[in-house]
């Protein structure tokens, strides 16, 4: 479990995201949007370190990796039904770029639901990330 649900793949896909940005995949294609899971994979607690250690001096990129992460990376929820995680996620990125989900069939659907009422935001930003965000970004 350490390899995989209980640490692995979060930093895994971490991973490949910082790939993704210091290979220059969004520079290349702008517009380009992804999806993560998991609020994040731990990378909205590593802003700051990334920026810090990775400023575009360093890595010839158009913007520093914050940007990218704010600009080309949406997340869900994925079964992290934790208000605090919830709460750094939406400080970093924004609630225009959290989207409700849940971790099925890993995860239960009913505490997924039972969470998207919990954090503290306000009802319209509710709806945006229960379901707003998502129309927006897949054009629905």
């Amino acid at each position: 479990m350490l390899a995989g649900a209980g640490w692995g793949w979060h930093i895994e896909t971490a991973i490949h995201v910082i790939r993704l940005i210091l290979g220059g995949a969004f520079d290349r294609y702008p517009k380009l949007q992804i999806v993560i899971g998991h609020m994040g994979e731990t990378l909205p607690f590593m802003v700051q370190r990334l920026d810090t250690i990775l400023p575009p001096a360093r890595t010839k990129l158009e913007r520093p990796v914050s940007a990218y992460l704010r600009e080309n990376v949406h997340y869900t929820f994925s079964g992290f039904n934790f208000t605090p995680v919830f709460l750094t996620l939406l400080l970093q990125v924004g609630v225009g770029r959290i989207m409700f989900s849940t971790d099925y069939p890993y995860g239960s659907m009913a505490e997924g639901r039972t969470f998207l009422d919990q954090p503290p935001v306000s009802d319209a930003d509710r709806e945006r990330i229960a379901h707003g965000n998502a129309e927006h970004l897949f054009g629905l």
